[in-house]
């Protein structure tokens, strides 16, 4: 009996499946992802990576020329997604691990856009996470937020402790909200409500929207290196002088295997 071979991976602790697709045959539906992700039922996660050539999908085809790998972000509720931080990261360190990519430099198309990461031996992988697109302030729960485009949408609050907070649940679902406390010059903290999944351990284009609020309320220098400290770990944020923005931290595979084809009707396209 073969199954749907699958990996386990987390950037700090913001943890995924990831379903190697190298035919572009995974008929992946929204029903499958919410089993694969269910904690209790299902493999657990707080999103689905499908491994898929650019060429392959109808999302990535337009970035086919730019870059050969896409990644196909779904959200734990089976919603897709623009782009994921700490995804793109654990999804170019499983290309390299799988000798798909060699070290160094690589560009993955994601729906957000074509990205540029840079994966280092340590385990470290920088993403070059394109421009921040700063809009209108908008309100959360009573409190003004700062509008930040990351590739998708986010709503950043400054809050005098983020562990004051208690359970994360702002009546926008349609927003990644940002909770964030001040702990220096070019530090911060950070809780953050993902759209579609909940509070997460960490969200990397939410640690990137949070820098630039915050780099906005602070007066930050554009390219200073700000550290931004979330449940799961720490992330490195700089938002450069031409209005881009690099996400670095840590990116692990913890697990492979196979999911039995009897539990979940898809099918591996081996």
């Amino acid at each position: 009996m073969t199954g749907l071979r699958y990996l386990k991976g987390h950037g700090t602790e913001n943890d995924f499946v990831l379903l190697p697709d190298p035919d572009g045959r995974l008929d992946l539906t929204a029903d499958a992802v919410r089993r694969i992700c269910d904690r209790r039922a299902g493999l657990g996660a707080d999103g689905v990576l499908r491994v898929v050539p650019a060429a392959l999908t109808e999302d990535g085809a337009a970035y086919a020329e730019q870059a050969h790998w896409f990644m196909d972000y779904r959200n734990a509720d089976g919603s897709i997604a623009e782009m994921c931080g700490n995804g793109v990261r654990v999804y170019a360190r499983y290309l390299v691990d799988a000798g798909l990519a060699q070290p160094g430099h690589l560009r993955l198309a994601t729906r957000g856009g074509v990205r540029e990461v840079d994966v280092e031996a340590s385990g470290d992988v920088t993403v070059g996470m394109g421009p921040a697109v700063v809009g209108d302030p908008v309100d959360i729960d009573g409190a003004t937020a700062t509008f930040v485009d990351m590739g998708n949408p986010h709503a950043v609050v400054h809050v005098p402790s983020v562990e004051a907070l208690g359970v994360l649940d702002p009546a926008r679902k349609d927003l990644n909200v940002e909770y964030v406390e001040d702990l220096g010059p070019a530090h911060l903290r950070l809780r953050v409500h993902e759209r579609g999944v909940g509070e997460t351990r960490s969200c990397g284009t939410g640690a990137c929207a949070a820098v630039v609020a915050f780099a906005l309320r602070r007066g930050v220098a554009r390219d200073t290196a700000v550290t931004v400290d979330v449940p799961g770990g720490r992330l490195v944020v700089t938002w450069q002088a031409d209005g881009t923005v690099l996400l670095r931290g840590p990116a692990v595979l913890v697990a492979a295997g196979e999911i039995r084809p009897d539990w979940l009707e898809i099918r591996d396209p081996r």
